[in-house]
Protein backbone atom coordinates (compact mmCIF):
# COMPACT_ATOMS: atom_id res chain seq x y z
CA UNK A 1 0.00 0.00 0.00
CA UNK A 2 2.80 2.40 0.93
CA UNK A 3 4.69 1.50 -2.24
CA UNK A 4 1.61 2.07 -4.40
CA UNK A 5 1.05 5.45 -2.75
CA UNK A 6 4.66 6.36 -3.47
CA UNK A 7 4.24 5.51 -7.15
CA UNK A 8 1.07 7.63 -7.34
CA UNK A 9 2.82 10.58 -5.71
CA UNK A 10 5.76 10.25 -8.09
CA UNK A 11 3.44 10.24 -11.10
CA UNK A 12 1.65 13.28 -9.71
CA UNK A 13 4.97 15.08 -9.29
CA UNK A 14 5.86 14.45 -12.94
CA UNK A 15 2.43 15.59 -14.10
CA UNK A 16 2.73 18.84 -12.16
CA UNK A 17 6.24 19.38 -13.54
CA UNK A 18 5.09 18.87 -17.12
CA UNK A 19 2.02 21.05 -16.72
CA UNK A 20 3.81 23.97 -15.11
CA UNK A 21 7.06 23.58 -17.06
CA UNK A 22 9.78 24.03 -17.96
CA UNK A 23 11.11 20.54 -17.29
CA UNK A 24 14.63 19.22 -17.10
CA UNK A 25 16.06 16.70 -19.60
CA UNK A 26 16.31 14.10 -16.80
CA UNK A 27 12.59 14.40 -16.10
CA UNK A 28 11.73 14.09 -19.77
CA UNK A 29 13.78 10.90 -20.03
CA UNK A 30 11.58 9.39 -17.32
CA UNK A 31 8.46 10.52 -19.18
CA UNK A 32 9.61 8.89 -22.42
CA UNK A 33 10.50 5.70 -20.54
CA UNK A 34 6.95 5.58 -19.13
CA UNK A 35 5.51 6.05 -22.62
CA UNK A 36 7.69 3.20 -23.92
CA UNK A 37 6.57 0.85 -21.16
CA UNK A 38 2.93 1.76 -21.81
CA UNK A 39 3.02 1.07 -25.56
CA UNK A 40 4.80 -2.24 -24.93
CA UNK A 41 2.32 -3.28 -22.24
CA UNK A 42 -0.70 -2.61 -24.46
CA UNK A 43 0.53 -5.32 -26.85
CA UNK A 44 0.52 -7.88 -24.04
CA UNK A 45 -2.88 -6.62 -22.91
CA UNK A 46 -4.25 -7.04 -26.42
CA UNK A 47 -2.84 -10.56 -26.57
CA UNK A 48 -4.68 -11.42 -23.36
CA UNK A 49 -7.92 -10.36 -25.05
CA UNK A 50 -7.28 -12.65 -27.98
CA UNK A 51 -6.06 -15.60 -25.93
CA UNK A 52 -9.16 -15.54 -23.72
CA UNK A 53 -11.44 -15.38 -26.74
CA UNK A 54 -12.61 -11.90 -25.77
CA UNK A 55 -12.02 -10.24 -29.11
CA UNK A 56 -15.74 -9.63 -29.53
CA UNK A 57 -16.41 -9.22 -25.82
CA UNK A 58 -17.46 -5.67 -26.64
CA UNK A 59 -19.32 -6.09 -29.93
CA UNK A 60 -19.45 -2.37 -30.75
CA UNK A 61 -16.92 0.44 -30.82
CA UNK A 62 -16.20 2.92 -29.24
CA UNK A 63 -18.95 1.87 -26.79
CA UNK A 64 -18.87 -1.69 -25.45
CA UNK A 65 -22.52 -2.41 -26.19
CA UNK A 66 -25.21 -0.57 -28.03
CA UNK A 67 -26.16 2.33 -25.77
CA UNK A 68 -23.62 1.43 -23.07
CA UNK A 69 -19.97 2.37 -22.69
CA UNK A 70 -19.32 -0.40 -20.14
CA UNK A 71 -20.20 -4.12 -20.35
CA UNK A 72 -23.52 -5.35 -19.06
CA UNK A 73 -24.84 -8.79 -18.27
CA UNK A 74 -25.09 -9.86 -21.90
CA UNK A 75 -21.35 -9.65 -22.60
CA UNK A 76 -20.22 -11.42 -19.42
CA UNK A 77 -16.57 -11.84 -18.44
CA UNK A 78 -15.28 -11.48 -22.01
CA UNK A 79 -16.83 -8.03 -22.17
CA UNK A 80 -14.97 -6.92 -19.06
CA UNK A 81 -11.66 -8.26 -20.38
CA UNK A 82 -12.05 -6.31 -23.60
CA UNK A 83 -13.28 -3.26 -21.69
CA UNK A 84 -10.21 -3.31 -19.42
CA UNK A 85 -7.99 -3.49 -22.50
CA UNK A 86 -9.75 -0.48 -23.97
CA UNK A 87 -9.39 1.36 -20.69
CA UNK A 88 -5.68 0.59 -20.66
CA UNK A 89 -5.50 2.03 -24.16
CA UNK A 90 -6.76 5.26 -22.62
CA UNK A 91 -3.88 5.15 -20.14
CA UNK A 92 -1.47 4.80 -23.07
CA UNK A 93 -3.07 7.87 -24.64
CA UNK A 94 -2.41 9.82 -21.43
CA UNK A 95 1.25 8.74 -21.37
CA UNK A 96 1.65 9.79 -24.99
CA UNK A 97 -0.04 13.15 -24.37
CA UNK A 98 2.36 13.81 -21.48
CA UNK A 99 5.30 12.92 -23.74
CA UNK A 100 4.12 15.45 -26.34
CA UNK A 101 3.51 18.19 -23.80
CA UNK A 102 6.84 17.42 -22.17
CA UNK A 103 8.70 17.75 -25.48
CA UNK A 104 7.36 21.30 -25.80
CA UNK A 105 8.13 22.17 -22.16
CA UNK A 106 11.58 20.59 -22.07
CA UNK A 107 14.48 23.00 -21.71
CA UNK A 108 16.35 23.24 -23.93
CA UNK A 109 13.66 22.53 -26.50
CA UNK A 110 14.64 20.11 -29.27
CA UNK A 111 12.87 19.72 -32.60
CA UNK A 112 13.74 16.03 -32.95
CA UNK A 113 12.04 15.17 -29.64
CA UNK A 114 8.94 17.13 -30.62
CA UNK A 115 8.83 15.30 -33.96
CA UNK A 116 9.10 11.80 -32.46
CA UNK A 117 6.66 12.59 -29.65
CA UNK A 118 4.04 13.59 -32.21
CA UNK A 119 4.84 10.32 -33.99
CA UNK A 120 3.46 8.58 -30.91
CA UNK A 121 0.23 10.55 -31.29
CA UNK A 122 -0.10 9.48 -34.93
CA UNK A 123 0.52 5.86 -33.94
CA UNK A 124 -2.05 5.88 -31.15
CA UNK A 125 -4.69 7.43 -33.43
CA UNK A 126 -3.96 4.85 -36.11
CA UNK A 127 -4.19 2.11 -33.48
CA UNK A 128 -7.58 3.36 -32.33
CA UNK A 129 -8.93 3.39 -35.87
CA UNK A 130 -7.51 -0.03 -36.66
CA UNK A 131 -8.84 -1.36 -33.36
CA UNK A 132 -12.29 -0.29 -34.42
CA UNK A 133 -11.82 -2.07 -37.75
CA UNK A 134 -10.80 -5.25 -35.91
CA UNK A 135 -14.16 -5.22 -34.14
CA UNK A 136 -16.13 -4.29 -37.27
CA UNK A 137 -14.37 -7.04 -39.25
CA UNK A 138 -15.11 -9.56 -36.47
CA UNK A 139 -11.49 -10.23 -35.52
CA UNK A 140 -10.29 -11.39 -38.92
CA UNK A 141 -6.65 -12.60 -38.87
CA UNK A 142 -5.44 -9.91 -41.30
CA UNK A 143 -6.91 -7.13 -39.16
CA UNK A 144 -5.46 -8.61 -35.96
CA UNK A 145 -2.03 -9.03 -37.59
CA UNK A 146 -2.12 -5.44 -38.81
CA UNK A 147 -3.03 -4.29 -35.32
CA UNK A 148 -0.01 -6.08 -33.85
CA UNK A 149 2.43 -4.90 -36.54
CA UNK A 150 1.25 -1.31 -36.16
CA UNK A 151 1.90 -1.70 -32.43
CA UNK A 152 5.45 -2.79 -33.27
CA UNK A 153 5.92 0.41 -35.30
CA UNK A 154 4.60 2.42 -32.35
CA UNK A 155 7.07 0.66 -30.04
CA UNK A 156 9.91 1.50 -32.43
CA UNK A 157 8.87 5.17 -32.31
CA UNK A 158 8.84 5.07 -28.51
CA UNK A 159 12.28 3.42 -28.39
CA UNK A 160 13.76 6.07 -30.69
CA UNK A 161 12.17 8.88 -28.67
CA UNK A 162 13.53 7.56 -25.38
CA UNK A 163 16.96 6.96 -26.89
CA UNK A 164 17.16 10.48 -28.28
CA UNK A 165 15.87 11.94 -25.01
CA UNK A 166 18.81 10.25 -23.28
CA UNK A 167 21.41 11.95 -25.48
CA UNK A 168 22.28 15.52 -26.47
CA UNK A 169 21.11 17.03 -29.74
CA UNK A 170 23.24 17.46 -32.83
CA UNK A 171 24.60 15.54 -35.83
CA UNK A 172 25.57 11.94 -35.24
CA UNK A 173 28.58 9.81 -36.08
CA UNK A 174 28.98 6.06 -36.31
CA UNK A 175 30.54 4.09 -33.48
CA UNK A 176 31.05 1.05 -35.72
CA UNK A 177 32.64 0.12 -39.04
CA UNK A 178 30.56 0.49 -42.24
CA UNK A 179 30.41 -3.31 -42.56
CA UNK A 180 28.99 -3.71 -39.07
CA UNK A 181 26.49 -0.90 -39.61
CA UNK A 182 25.23 -2.63 -42.77
CA UNK A 183 24.85 -5.98 -40.99
CA UNK A 184 23.06 -4.26 -38.12
CA UNK A 185 20.51 -2.82 -40.51
CA UNK A 186 19.94 -6.34 -41.86
CA UNK A 187 19.56 -7.46 -38.24
CA UNK A 188 16.74 -4.99 -37.62
CA UNK A 189 15.08 -6.01 -40.89
CA UNK A 190 15.18 -9.67 -39.85
CA UNK A 191 13.67 -8.74 -36.49
CA UNK A 192 10.75 -7.18 -38.34
CA UNK A 193 10.46 -10.25 -40.59
CA UNK A 194 10.28 -12.48 -37.51
CA UNK A 195 7.37 -10.41 -36.21
CA UNK A 196 5.61 -10.62 -39.58
CA UNK A 197 5.94 -14.40 -39.93
CA UNK A 198 4.86 -14.78 -36.31
CA UNK A 199 1.56 -13.08 -37.08
CA UNK A 200 0.98 -15.55 -39.93
CA UNK A 201 1.46 -18.45 -37.50
CA UNK A 202 -0.92 -16.84 -35.04
CA UNK A 203 -3.48 -16.14 -37.75
CA UNK A 204 -3.40 -19.79 -38.79
CA UNK A 205 -3.48 -21.21 -35.25
CA UNK A 206 -6.25 -21.94 -32.79
CA UNK A 207 -6.19 -18.66 -30.85
CA UNK A 208 -8.50 -16.56 -32.96
CA UNK A 209 -9.73 -14.10 -30.36
CA UNK A 210 -13.32 -15.15 -30.91
CA UNK A 211 -15.00 -18.49 -31.53
CA UNK A 212 -16.59 -17.23 -34.76
CA UNK A 213 -13.42 -15.71 -36.25
CA UNK A 214 -11.99 -17.20 -39.45
CA UNK A 215 -8.40 -18.43 -39.68
CA UNK A 216 -5.78 -18.06 -42.40
CA UNK A 217 -5.84 -20.98 -44.89
CA UNK A 218 -2.38 -22.30 -44.01
CA UNK A 219 -1.16 -25.41 -42.22
CA UNK A 220 0.15 -24.33 -38.82
CA UNK A 221 3.10 -26.73 -39.07
CA UNK A 222 4.15 -25.22 -42.42
CA UNK A 223 4.02 -21.56 -41.40
CA UNK A 224 5.62 -22.45 -38.04
CA UNK A 225 8.61 -23.90 -39.91
CA UNK A 226 8.90 -20.74 -42.02
CA UNK A 227 8.74 -18.64 -38.87
CA UNK A 228 11.39 -20.84 -37.26
CA UNK A 229 13.73 -20.36 -40.24
CA UNK A 230 13.44 -16.59 -39.97
CA UNK A 231 14.26 -16.81 -36.25
CA UNK A 232 17.34 -18.95 -36.97
CA UNK A 233 18.49 -16.44 -39.61
CA UNK A 234 17.91 -13.63 -37.11
CA UNK A 235 19.90 -15.45 -34.42
CA UNK A 236 22.78 -16.28 -36.80
CA UNK A 237 23.02 -12.66 -37.91
CA UNK A 238 22.94 -11.47 -34.30
CA UNK A 239 25.79 -13.84 -33.37
CA UNK A 240 27.88 -12.68 -36.35
CA UNK A 241 27.27 -9.03 -35.42
CA UNK A 242 28.16 -9.70 -31.78
CA UNK A 243 31.43 -11.38 -32.80
CA UNK A 244 32.28 -8.34 -34.89
CA UNK A 245 31.53 -6.04 -31.96
CA UNK A 246 33.72 -8.04 -29.57
CA UNK A 247 36.48 -8.08 -32.21
CA UNK A 248 36.60 -4.29 -32.09
CA UNK A 249 34.38 -3.28 -35.02
CA UNK A 250 32.24 -1.16 -32.68
CA UNK A 251 32.61 0.75 -29.44
CA UNK A 252 33.13 -1.51 -26.44
CA UNK A 253 30.08 -0.02 -24.72
CA UNK A 254 27.79 -1.74 -27.26
CA UNK A 255 28.90 -5.25 -26.32
CA UNK A 256 26.43 -5.47 -23.44
CA UNK A 257 23.46 -4.62 -25.65
CA UNK A 258 24.60 -7.14 -28.23
CA UNK A 259 24.84 -9.92 -25.66
CA UNK A 260 21.44 -8.98 -24.29
CA UNK A 261 19.94 -9.25 -27.77
CA UNK A 262 21.44 -12.68 -28.44
CA UNK A 263 20.28 -13.92 -25.04
CA UNK A 264 16.76 -12.61 -25.66
CA UNK A 265 16.58 -14.32 -29.07
CA UNK A 266 17.74 -17.64 -27.57
CA UNK A 267 15.17 -17.46 -24.76
CA UNK A 268 12.39 -16.47 -27.15
CA UNK A 269 13.29 -19.24 -29.60
CA UNK A 270 13.33 -21.85 -26.84
CA UNK A 271 9.96 -20.64 -25.60
CA UNK A 272 8.61 -20.85 -29.15
CA UNK A 273 9.58 -24.50 -29.49
CA UNK A 274 8.21 -25.35 -26.06
CA UNK A 275 4.84 -23.74 -26.76
CA UNK A 276 4.58 -25.44 -30.16
CA UNK A 277 5.25 -28.95 -28.89
CA UNK A 278 3.08 -28.33 -25.81
CA UNK A 279 0.08 -27.62 -28.03
CA UNK A 280 0.27 -23.79 -27.85
CA UNK A 281 -1.32 -23.30 -24.40
CA UNK A 282 -2.59 -19.79 -23.78
CA UNK A 283 -0.15 -18.92 -21.00
CA UNK A 284 2.89 -19.79 -23.10
CA UNK A 285 1.52 -17.96 -26.13
CA UNK A 286 1.05 -14.87 -23.99
CA UNK A 287 4.62 -15.15 -22.73
CA UNK A 288 5.81 -15.54 -26.32
CA UNK A 289 4.02 -12.35 -27.34
CA UNK A 290 5.65 -10.48 -24.45
CA UNK A 291 9.01 -11.94 -25.46
CA UNK A 292 8.57 -10.76 -29.05
CA UNK A 293 8.19 -7.20 -27.79
CA UNK A 294 11.32 -7.46 -25.64
CA UNK A 295 13.38 -8.88 -28.53
CA UNK A 296 12.15 -6.11 -30.84
CA UNK A 297 13.12 -3.46 -28.29
CA UNK A 298 16.53 -5.09 -27.72
CA UNK A 299 17.26 -5.14 -31.48
CA UNK A 300 16.35 -1.47 -31.86
CA UNK A 301 18.33 -0.40 -28.80
CA UNK A 302 21.42 -2.24 -30.05
CA UNK A 303 21.20 -0.60 -33.46
CA UNK A 304 20.68 2.87 -32.00
CA UNK A 305 23.71 2.41 -29.75
CA UNK A 306 25.95 2.15 -32.84
CA UNK A 307 25.78 5.91 -33.39
CA UNK A 308 26.31 8.83 -31.05
CA UNK A 309 26.02 12.61 -31.20
CA UNK A 310 29.15 14.49 -32.17
CA UNK A 311 30.27 16.23 -28.97
CA UNK A 312 30.29 19.99 -28.99
CA UNK A 313 33.78 21.32 -28.43
CA UNK A 314 33.81 24.52 -26.42
CA UNK A 315 36.78 26.69 -27.37
CA UNK A 316 39.07 27.47 -24.46
CA UNK A 317 38.61 30.85 -22.84
CA UNK A 318 41.19 33.42 -23.89
CA UNK A 319 43.31 34.83 -21.09
CA UNK A 320 42.23 38.24 -19.87
CA UNK A 321 44.58 40.93 -21.16
CA UNK A 322 46.81 42.52 -18.59
CA UNK A 323 46.20 46.12 -17.64
CA UNK A 324 48.81 48.52 -19.04
CA UNK A 325 51.49 49.65 -16.61
CA UNK A 326 51.35 53.39 -15.98
CA UNK A 327 54.51 55.33 -15.07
Amino acid sequence: MVRSLGIVLRIRRYLVAVWRGPIRPETYRVITAAALVAVCAIIVSGAAVRLTGSGMGCPTWPSCESGSLVPRGATGGHGWIEFVNRTFTGAVSVAVAIAVLGSHRRQPRRRDLIFWSWGLVAGVLAQALLGGMVVLLHVTPIAVAGHYLLSAVLVANAVILHHKASEPDGPRRARATPSLMARSRVLVGLAGLVLLTGTVVTGSGPHSGDTAADRLPFMVSTVARIHSLTVWAFLLTAVIVLRMVTAGDAAASTVGRGRLLVGAILAQGLLGYVQYFAGVPEILVGAHVAGSVLVWVAALRFYLALTEPIPTITPPALPRPLAPVVG
